[in-house]
């Protein structure tokens, strides 16, 4: 008799079927390098944009809109930044989290005056989104993303909280570690290609003066290509950087075809393979192009 009750039980729950882990969708490179941290063991993030795509200028494919469809969970910047997102998260189920929101990530303004852009007044600028960028900033989106997908799935509670800490381990360590490497080049002047670095920039000390585009979509004008002539000409611009995506022919002008160092910076991760080293591999990969190409005139 025992014997079949504890069949007949075993039956029972054999017939109910196992909860499904929670259905991720992530926006850009950055965020799933940290969703997969987080999720680690659990489910693996979807990402939206994929390959060296910009997300200034994306536009969503049918894959993109199924994967948004059968989501839970959404992680993105928010509407300053993903314009591609906002009509789509509004007609679906998932519950979208906008990352600049969070507690605890600190946004910045963009730069205003000089080689920034100085056509408006720092009350009016813009916020800057690349928020990623400073380390502090990321530890509080990983934060958030734990707290959201243990509300989404609490069977895996403590599987997101003993990620969330290893991460958080992982990226103290990795502060340190970009601290020193940028250490001896604080005082190296640059130009960067457009304004996405800043927070990287204020994290580690370093002295950026300017961009050469107030904008990714947005192609300087003469005024602003003569400005950038007279500073580099002064000779103390140490390096002019560029980045994956955007290739203009305006760098090889402006470097006098060799005269100064040129760099590639990818502070969206656009060259770099999606999963959970990607957040650490895109942040070394900056530390280093910012400490080899600054190291010397």
């Amino acid at each position: 008799m025992v014997l079949l009750r504890f069949c007949a039980i075993a039956l029972l729950f054999a017939s109910i079927p196992a909860l499904a882990a929670p259905k991720v969708a992530v926006s850009i490179k950055p965020l799933q390098g940290l969703a997969a941290r987080v999720t680690a063991g659990v489910t693996a993030p979807a990402l939206l944009v994929t390959g060296t795509a910009s997300p200034h200028s994306y536009s969503l494919k049918p894959s993109d809109m199924r994967a948004l469809e059968g989501a839970d969970v959404v992680f993105w910047m928010g509407p300053a930044f993903e314009v591609f997102l906002v009509q789509p998260l509004a007609s679906i189920r998932a519950r979208a989290i906008p990352l600049m929101a969070v507690p605890g990530v600190m946004p910045l303004r963009g730069r205003t005056g000089g080689l920034w852009d100085s056509s408006v007044q720092q009350k009016d600028a813009a916020v800057d989104p690349h928020v990623w960028l400073d380390i502090a900033n990321a530890q509080a989106i990983a934060r958030a993303m734990a707290t959201a997908l243990s509300a989404a799935d609490p069977a895996d509670a403590a599987r997101y909280g003993a990620n969330l800490r290893a991460l958080a381990a992982d990226l103290d360590a990795l502060d340190g570690e970009l601290q020193a490497l940028l250490a001896p080049v604080r005082d190296r002047p640059f130009i960067v290609f457009h304004d996405a670095t800043q927070y990287f920039e204020r994290r580690y000390g370093l002295a950026g003066v300017g961009a050469v585009t107030l904008g990714p979509e947005r192609p300087p004008g003469a005024r602003r290509i003569d400005a950038l002539r007279v500073r580099i000409a002064r000779n103390d611009i140490v390096c002019l950087f560029t980045e994956p995506q955007f290739e203009p022919k305006l760098i090889a002008t402006l470097s006098g075809e060799g005269r100064i160092k040129t760099a590639v910076l990818d502070p969206e991760g656009a060259a770099l393979t999606p999963g959970p080293a990607l957040y650490f591999e895109l942040m070394r990969g900056l530390g280093r192009s910012f400490s080899e190409c600054l190291a010397t005139k």
